[in-house]
């Protein structure tokens, strides 16, 4: 049985920087035929299933008239403020990491190299997975990116990053690195080199 520390011996976590291209290869892995398990959609999932909680830390302002959290606004509040993001963590990641080693009991038993999308792997240092790949942009890059994705001023794509652990000390960490400073084409092309290298 998999149990939270358990090793998983078959997983290869994908993680990056925000807008470092992270869901762009996910998609990729998965056209390439591998099973991937995405904590992003889990904490999703996660938060809608729980919007007491939102409302009684928050109130009902973040919560949408279909039951649904009000995600961009709360994103907006714990970007600004240490003590409610570190609040939403603590009550998120377990939640999160406990859905995680559930699916990922039955993937192991395949024994088939897999993906688990954790953004946060290095920062939580919560997950018990030998193997890493970062997706790899530079931090200008990322900072164009995300001003352009979520239509956010300078200050507030800065905030943002700071909020995660720099990009260059993940790619120390990291067990492989995959470039994504290019187009989405270049970052397809060496996702599918770096699945070609890896397989068994």
């Amino acid at each position: 049985m998999t149990t939270s520390t358990s090793p998983l011996k078959y997983a290869i976590a994908l993680s990056g920087g925000i807008a470092s291209g992270k869901s762009t290869a996910l998609i990729i892995f998965k056209e390439q035929g591998f099973e991937c398990i995405d904590a992003d959609k889990i904490a999703h999932q996660l938060l809608n299933q729980n919007t007491d909680y939102v409302i009684k830390h928050w109130g009902e302002d973040f919560v949408h008239d279909d039951g649904s959290v009000n995600r961009p606004k709360l994103g907006q509040l714990i970007f600004n403020n240490p003590s409610e993001k570190k609040a939403l963590e603590d009550f998120l990641h377990p939640l999160i990491r406990s859905e995680i080693y559930h699916r990922a009991e039955k993937l192991e038993q395949k024994k088939k190299l897999y993906f688990i999308d954790i953004p946060l792997f290095f920062e939580t240092n919560q997950y018990n997975i030998p193997q890493s790949v970062l997706i790899y942009a530079p931090q200008s890059i990322q900072k164009k990116r995300l001003m352009a994705r979520s239509q956010l001023s300078e200050k507030d794509a800065i905030n943002r990053l700071q909020n995660q652990m720099d990009i260059e000390e993940k790619k120390t960490k990291a067990t492989f690195v995959i470039d994504n400073s290019g187009s989405t084409e270049t970052l397809e092309k060496n996702c599918k080199l770096f699945l070609k290298a890896i397989k068994f």
